[in-house]
């Protein structure tokens, strides 16, 4: 039984690198000891609001932006050449992510379904908690926009 619960809490652990760059190395410290058998505490989520210049709707640059999170990070990120085109990821496991995974490269434009390169997009800030969304174009943003 104890067994089934760690690798259960690995197997979590592992999901939630995915998700939340900023505590990479909280998260490794919690597998280690979840690994070792420790009792630990879950890591809490910061519910704390970004403080940026950018207001929900803008435009991003993209080298701001995490395009595995999909999140607005407030500063450069490392850019990922891959194909004569850069994308920009928040850590080592964004990177990796970038360089090997074709999906987490592209998104898909909420006004048309169609799918886009996230290093072609146009990237809106969509609320304060620093998601973002990609659009073939400004175009459809503003069309989009006026929608909702």
């Amino acid at each position: 039984m104890k067994r089934i619960i760690k690798v259960l809490a690995v197997a979590f652990l592992t999901v939630g690198f995915f998700g939340a760059c900023n505590s990479f190395g909280e998260q490794q410290k919690l597998k280690k000891e979840v690994e070792s058998g420790k009792e630990v505490e879950p890591i809490q989520e910061s519910t704390e609001k970004l403080s940026y210049d950018y207001q929900v709707g803008d435009h991003l640059p993209n080298e701001l932006v995490c395009m595995v999170n999909n999140a607005y990070m407030g500063k450069p990120q490392i850019p990922v050449p891959v194909n004569g085109k850069t994308y920009y990821g928040c850590c080592e496991m964004c990177v990796g992510a970038l360089n090997g995974d074709e999906k987490a490269r592209m998104a898909t434009d909420p006004f048309s379904g169609k799918q886009v390169d996230k290093s072609e997009a146009f990237i809106v800030l969509q609320n304060e908690a620093g998601e973002v969304a990609y659009f073939e174009s400004e175009s459809n943003y503003k069309t989009y926009n006026k929608k909702e």
